[in-house]
């Protein structure tokens, strides 16, 4: 993470200090929104496949100091996460994360006793190019890369243009809209999707932080693969934990360059919260009634896709 010194310019600074932030993950507090998770309609996922195999335990999840947002989509430890027909997803088999450009050898090396074989990029260019948040993913000898771009807003402007921490949130609420309503970032859910239908091996899906794009995809494959809507929802928060170290340093760096102020205004931005999931929820009511009609009608993932991508999730 480089360091910036408090003589940079106002503009750099601003531009700067957002673009750091940008790539982290800042604690922000769930709040109860008035949409019900339990009215979305998942469908007829539960019922593409019953493999009916038993899931063997795994020891937890390694914890990569050099990654930190690193985890099971199935869940770090245990049998996994539970389906609502009384299934545990599959440990072991498909991994998020924030993005790998500082791994460790260490981290590499563990990496590697996972037997990770694909990871799927969804930075964009200009994140990737970044010198502040960007890189490019370091990673274990044999793991195979691809970059499935799904871009997201100038970052400069966007820390020049938000000015109060609601517009943060509503910058928020309408990124998780988009995930449904842009047929352009709809195309790489539905290629990242596809692809880890398709391949062998452990994969391993990321943007920058691992909370947002990485979160949405996440919630998915959890929704296909049955998992209660709670359940996905509490996941999907825990970003705000493994990253909460990172944050607090992040969080002193801005108000350094910036201001208390400019800290605080981009704190919406740097967080996950429960009302951005849900918009994009409510989001996929409004538009397809149901998420298993997104995954078709929006995404156009075959109903073989899917069910490759359960079988590959539930134990």
């Amino acid at each position: 993470m480089s360091t910036r010194s408090r003589t940079l310019s106002t503009r750099t600074a601003r531009a700067a200090a957002f673009l750091l932030a940008g790539g982290l993950l800042l604690t922000a507090p769930a709040t109860a929104g008035a949409f019900d998770l339990s009215s979305i309609d998942t469908g007829s996922l539960g019922g593409l496949l019953d493999p009916g195999s038993s899931n063997p335990v795994l020891a937890p999840t390694p914890k990569l100091s050099s990654v930190a947002n690193f985890r099971d989509v199935a869940g770090n430890d245990g049998a996994g996460y539970a389906t609502s027909d009384g299934k545990h997803l599959k440990r072991g088999v498909i991994y998020r994360s924030n993005a790998l450009t500082k791994t460790s050898d260490a981290d590499k090396a563990t990496l590697t006793t996972l037997g990770l074989a694909d990871v799927y990029d969804l930075r964009g260019a200009a994140e990737i190019a970044n010198p502040l948040v960007g890189g490019q993913d370091k990673l274990p000898d044999g793991v195979a890369y691809k970059s499935i771009p799904i871009e997201f807003a100038d970052l400069v402007q966007l820390a020049q243009t938000i000015q109060s921490p609601e517009q943060g949130r509503q910058f928020m609420i309408d990124t998780n809209r988009s995930f449904v309503t842009d047929p352009a970032r709809r195309a790489g859910f539905a290629q990242v999707l596809t692809d880890i239908a398709t391949g062998d091996g452990a994969q391993l899906f990321h943007c920058t932080s691992g909370k947002d794009r990485t979160g949405w995809t996440s919630m998915l494959l959890q929704s296909i693969a049955g998992v209660p809507a709670a359940t996905v929802m509490d996941d999907y928060l825990l970003s705000n934990t493994y990253l909460a170290e990172t944050n607090q340093k992040t969080l002193a760096q801005i108000t350094a360059a910036m201001g208390a102020q400019a800290a605080a205004n981009l704190t919406p931005v740097l967080g996950v919260d429960q009302s951005f999931l849900e918009a994009g929820l409510a989001q996929i009511t409004a538009d397809y009634g149901s998420v298993s009609n997104y995954l078709t009608e929006g995404l156009g993932l075959s109903p073989a896709t899917i069910a490759a991508l359960k079988a590959k999730l539930v134990g």
